[in-house]
This record gives structure tokens, sequence and C-alpha cells, in this order.
């Protein structure tokens, strides 16, 4: 009994090592990433829209195209270079991320994504050697929700890379809210391991809050692209309307991609997700009828899980409604989001109820 307890607590100090030992590695990808949007630029398509767009006025100004008819010439405007051509919709290319079309920036990037992966697979090893430690699921509490959260939220996005999708411009942010919330985990919301409440002794610990982790995670990254989309979004409108950003802007809003496709990444992820958070709402009440003897009791958790549900529903609802597309649903799907983080830090924290066991 006491080399067990002894393999346990050394577990727990592994698992702690492993968790300091990721953040270093994020600070890391952190100052990487910082280089590969100060060294990158914008791509040659990036470059061309530019010359296209500043260039057209004055062509067609100082030198129409003309062209010849038997009896005289007629002048031909030269088509217009739509930056934005209606609401909702645009024809302008997506930049090409972070790094740009330079070497330098392009490299900085992979060194960045290569120093991610590696801070990826030590955090998950200290949620297993967590999980180890307690001979059990490694979140039951918010030290270890915070943990395996920030993993999941890094897989997702490396998988989304390894699909080959154009997700790089997400790096820099994924990783100072990794850091900020690892921060806090191990500063504030730390718990020594320890064995479960009689109310979470059930395999519905390893469905229901899986899930739930999968879910946050992923509409986290969806929150980041709505944010970058409204940044987007009020940069291609003040091009439309002949304003001139500032040099920061530009540089950092052209390596972005445009505010459609920025649009349509958050609505497919928040989209995709949606179903699954459903089912988290349902496995919590199958997992509350087994414990508490009721599905459904109104307890603040489970009130802020069904508010969070609506705002993504109201969300989804107006995304797919035309007057309510663009800027007035991106606030409602931040909203939502909202919603999950205080359902997470705000129930937790300062609201009692059946889920007050998140060990703080």
């Amino acid at each position: 009994m006491n080399l067990a307890a002894a393999t346990n607590e050394s577990l727990a100090e592994a698992s702690n090592v492993l968790i300091y030992s990721s953040m270093a590695v994020y600070t890391l990808a952190f100052f990487a990433h910082i280089a590969e949007w100060v060294f990158g630029s914008r791509s040659k398509v990036g470059r061309t829209a530019a010359a296209l767009s500043t260039s057209s006025a004055k062509v067609s100004a100082a030198a129409p195209a003309v062209k010849a008819q038997a009896g005289g010439t007629a002048v031909l405007e030269r088509p217009e270079v739509i930056t934005r051509s209606a609401a909702g919709t645009r024809d302008v290319p997506d930049g090409p991320g972070a790094a740009g079309g330079t070497f330098k920036g392009d490299l900085y990037g992979r060194i960045a994504v290569s120093l991610t992966v590696v801070a990826f697979l030590v955090e998950a090893g200290g949620v297993i050697t967590r999980a180890l430690s307690v001979q059990r699921a490694p979140w039951a509490n918010m030290y270890e929700f915070s943990i395996t959260f920030s993993t999941v939220a890094v897989g997702s996005y490396l998988v989304l890379l390894a699909l080959k999708k154009n997700v790089r411009w997400i790096g820099l942010p994924l990783v100072t809210t990794v850091l900020l919330d690892l921060g806090i985990a191990v500063t504030t919301l730390y718990t020594d391991s320890d064995q479960l409440v009689p109310a979470l002794h059930s395999y519905w610990l390893w469905i229901h809050v899986s899930t739930a982790i999968l879910c946050g995670a992923v509409f986290y990254l969806g929150a980041v692209g709505t944010i970058l989309y409204l940044f987007r979004d009020s940069y291609e409108n003040k091009l439309a309307s002949g304003g001139t950003p500032g040099k920061f802007a530009s540089s950092v809003m052209e390596r972005l991609p445009s505010a459609s496709s920025l649009d349509k990444f958050a609505y497919r992820i928040n989209a995709a997700v949606f179903p699954l958070w459903t089912f988290t709402i349902i496995a919590g009440a199958i997992w509350a009828g087994d414990a508490w003897g009721r599905y459904w009791g109104w307890d603040p958790k489970e009130v802020w899980s069904f508010i969070t549900w609506v705002a993504y529903a109201a969300y989804l609802h107006a995304r797919a409604t035309a007057g309510w597309k663009g800027r007035k649903a991106a606030y409602l799907a931040l909203l939502a989001f909202a919603c999950w983080l205080f359902n997470y830090y705000g129930v937790n924290i300062f609201v009692s109820g059946l889920h007050s066991y998140a060990g703080v």
C-alpha cells in the first residue's frame, strides 16, 4: 500500500514537471510565432491584389483603354477591382497566413509549429501521468480540466494543420491563450491528486466531461476565427469606403484569410461541434439521473449549459438568416462562447450547486 502511494505521488510530481516543461516550450513557440509575424510579408497574391486595386484608378484616369471602331474610337472603362461586392460577400483573395511570402517568415513559422508539436506532446504526457497518479479520468477538478482543455485545443489545431488547412494564423492567439490557461491552472486552480467525490464515480465521467472539453476547445477555435473576422471585416470596409488603414493594420490584416473565409471557418467549426454539445448535455442529464435520481434539476451548471446551447443555436439560426449574417451573427457567436466560459469559470468558482467540486 505504501509502495502504491509512493508511486502515485511520484507520478503526480512527474505530471507537474511535464506541465511546467510544456509551458517553457510553449513560451519558445510564442516567440517563434511573434518572429513569424514580424518577418513575414504578403505573398505574391496579396501584392498583386494590392497593386491592382492601387493602380486601377490611376490607369483609368491617366491612360484609359481604347478600342478602335469604324468611324472613331470609344473609351472603355477599366474593370474595377472589387474589394467588397456586397454585404456578406467578398472578392478578396485570402492572405498568405502569418508567414507571408518570405523565406524567413516561413522558417520561423515552421519552427513555431514544430515547437508547438513538442509542447503538445509534453503537455499530453503531463495529462496522462496525472491520470495514472489518480487512476481515473484526469478531469475531475478545474486544474485537471484546464490542462486537458488546452491540450485538446492545441491538438485540434494540429489536426487541422495535418489536414492541410490554412490555419497557421491561429498559432499565435492559440499559444498565447494556452500559456494564460496553464498559468492560471498551476497558480490558482492547482489541486493535489485525489480521489473522486462519490457523485463522480461513474463511467459517464469519461463520456460527459471528455465531450465537454472537446466542445470547449473547438468552440474556442471558432471564437478566435470570429474575433479575427470582425477585425478583417472592419479593415475591408475601410478599404471599400476609400479609407487608408495604418501600416501595422495592413501588415497584419493582409496576411489573414479574407473576412468571408474567416466567417465560413468560424461557422463551420461551430456548426460541426454543436451536435456534440447537444450530446454533452444529454449525457449529463443521463448521468444526473443515475447519480441524483433526476435528469434535470435546474442546477446552475445545467442552466448555463442550456443557455450556452440556446446561444449557439441562435447563432447558427442567425447565420442561416439573410438579415443576420455577418457581424450580427458574429456577435452572437462571441456571446455564446462567453456563456461557455462563464459556465466553466463563473459557475464553478462563484456559484454553489451540485457541481461544486471544482477543487479551488
